[in-house]
């Protein structure tokens, strides 16, 4: 800050060097943000008619559980508020009981009403969603010892089960062969700088290659593609160190390989219209149903060998020698995929009618839902109350993004008062500090203190 005021502002020196920058105001500062915007949370929930909840558990580097809360609220003009609502660390076990004190704990803080409480989502793990002691089921216990007539309607997230869509294909064992292949050129500094050298001399249109390790599904999406392109690349280069790449040179494989490539890259597709913050459950139900239709018509025509929608496909098709294209095999994965779909968003589906009051009720858009008048409660609150839902946990996997990325090893000291202020103020969407108001405070106690001195 020196250097810059130097540069722009040298007559300002002085009113940088007043400025204490020390560790312990910084971070007393850094909370009292965080209260400024809890403070602004609860004053807003005050007016909330209905409200849901996204909840989600993972480990910081410290290895110690952390559980991201967030809020999804629509208040009586059908404004949504959308904020972090807390992240609680759990130094012991992490039970359905654990979740729910915990997320109780936060409900009660901010002053939430259980009545309120429309929709809860989560990843869906036994701790979450058992059917005697999950948290889904304690926190419905709740809310009957509260005398609430409504009912909670639980989801999982939306994103997570059309991630555990694609294992439905049951083609781990092309992924292992694949990864096997990259683990060996990547990690290896020699093998990667030669391969490297080798692509320059083969003048191919990559430079390099993706390292993959074991992760979801749809994150080797990029790894197949490059490595689909680069197939003949990777065994020349593997067959000079003396690998054996027979597997890898198989017709039946490539084409396997080729169409999980394909239908790895759809799925990504829709996994990113699925991603991002503010997205109403409805729309992103509309884009499952969408891609369910898509897997239809993607059966159809691969019966009757039209590749048009898979190009990895279509170019092994091309260049087969002896093997026949297996067309039907891979219409009957779609199927499969398709059968997925349908019995992991059944509890979606059933929801069908009342998420169509938003989208398609005389096919406007859902925005109409503002302009209901106040003559009709019953239907604000269907709207309010559909608005509010989480289609996806996907804010508390950003958290736990931020998390990672504040709570390092080089800060795995960073206590959890100090680790939850900084997420708040870093996930602060719709909120923002009121930097006057705190200005105006610390002024005012300050003066208080002089006088008090005197």
């Amino acid at each position: 800050m020196l250097k810059v005021c130097d540069a722009v502002c040298p007559d300002k020196r002085q009113l940088f060097l007043n400025v204490s920058l020390s560790r312990n105001t910084v971070a007393e500062r850094v909370d009292q943000l965080s209260t400024n915007l809890k403070q602004q949370l609860v004053g807003k929930g005050k007016d909330f008619i209905a409200y849901s909840l996204a909840v989600d558990e993972s480990t910081d580097t410290s290895d110690i559980a952390q559980l991201s809360i967030f809020i999804r609220g629509v208040d009586s003009s059908l404004c949504i508020t959308e904020e972090f609502l807390g992240l609680r660390s759990m130094h012991g076990t992490t039970t359905g009981q654990d979740l729910y004190e915990e997320v109780s704990r936060c409900v009660n803080e901010m002053g939430l009403p259980w009545e309120k409480l429309v929709g809860l989502t989560t990843d869906g793990a036994p701790a979450m969603c058992g059917h005697r002691s999950g948290l889904v089921a304690r926190i419905r216990e709740r809310m009957r010892e509260e005398n609430v007539t409504g009912e909670l309607t639980a989801y999982h997230c939306i994103i997570h089960q059309e991630s555990l869509c694609g294992k439905a294909l049951k083609m781990e064992h092309v992924m292992s062969t694949i990864t096997r292949a990259v683990n060996f050129i990547r990690p290896k500094g020699l093998n990667h700088r030669q391969f490297k050298a080798l692509l320059g001399e083969l003048d191919t249109e990559y430079g390099d290659l993706p390292y993959h390790t074991e992760v979801r599904w749809l994150s080797q999406g990029k790894v197949l593609k490059r490595c689909f392109e680069l197939r003949e690349e990777i065994c020349l280069f593997m067959e000079s160190k003396g690998k054996d790449t027979t597997e890898l040179r198989d017709e039946t494989f490539l084409c396997e390989m080729a169409f999980l490539c394909d239908i790895t890259s759809h799925l990504n597709v829709m996994n990113l219209q699925l991603q991002g913050r503010g997205r109403v459950v409805s729309d992103m139900y509309s884009t499952v149903r969408a891609f369910k239709t898509k897997l239809s018509l993607w059966e159809t025509k691969m019966r009757k060998e039209n590749l048009s929608h898979f190009p990895s496909c279509q170019t092994m098709k091309e260049k087969l020698s002896t093997a026949v294209f297996p067309s039907a095999q891979f219409a009957d994965k779609l199927n499969i995929l398709a059968a997925d779909f349908r019995r992991r968003f059944a509890d979606f589906e059933a929801q069908k009618s009342r998420f169509e009051l938003l989208s398609n009720p005389f096919a406007v858009e859902f925005e109409f839902a503002r302009f209901i008048p106040d003559t009709m409660p019953q239907l604000r609150i269907q709207a309010a109350q559909t608005l509010s839902m989480f289609g996806s946990t996907y804010l508390c996997e950003q958290l736990f993004s931020l998390m990672k990325l504040n709570k390092t090893s080089h800060r795995s000291r960073l206590t959890d008062e100090h680790l939850h202020s900084i997420l708040r103020i870093s996930s602060a969407q719709s909120l923002t500090p009121n930097i006057d108001e705190l200005v105006q405070k610390m002024r005012h106690h300050q003066v208080s203190g002089s006088a008090s001195d005197k």
